[in-house]
């Protein structure tokens, strides 16, 4: 890999990894319980964690990339089964979502997306 390419690649890391961090920050800031959480590879959980109470959690997976919904909504989806499965919590008790950011927007104005099957709870097919 030339030293261009290289270069490339780290100040993308750093960009989705200030972007995580403002996100999170933002989060906290409007009184949200959120973590950050450090798993990778095969049984990544997530990028972040909001605990919403009687043991419901919302698994978010943040991006600044390319927009790719269905690649984004199926990465959010495996993570939100490793993260219940590391727990030992009912699936029922954890969702996922993808916050993806908006060109020259803050956090606030980012994209949520999710399915429609679990946005209005409907039974999986």
């Amino acid at each position: 890999m030339s030293n261009s390419i290289a270069a490339r690649n780290q100040h993308n890391k750093r960009k989705g990894a200030d972007w995580e961090i403002e996100f999170a920050n933002g989060m906290r800031e409007e009184g949200f319980d959120i973590e950050r959480l450090r798993l990778a590879g095969a049984e990544d959980e997530g990028d972040h964690v909001i605990r919403e109470g009687r043991g419901h959690f919302i698994v978010v997976e943040t991006k600044n990339a390319k927009f790719e919904p269905g690649t984004f909504i199926g990465e959010a989806e495996r993570e939100r089964l490793n993260f219940a499965k590391h727990r030992g919590l009912d699936l029922d008790d954890v969702e996922s979502i993808v916050v993806v950011k908006r060109r020259g927007k803050n956090w606030r104005k980012a994209f949520v997306l999710t399915t429609v099957e679990d946005y209005f709870d409907l039974e999986p097919q």
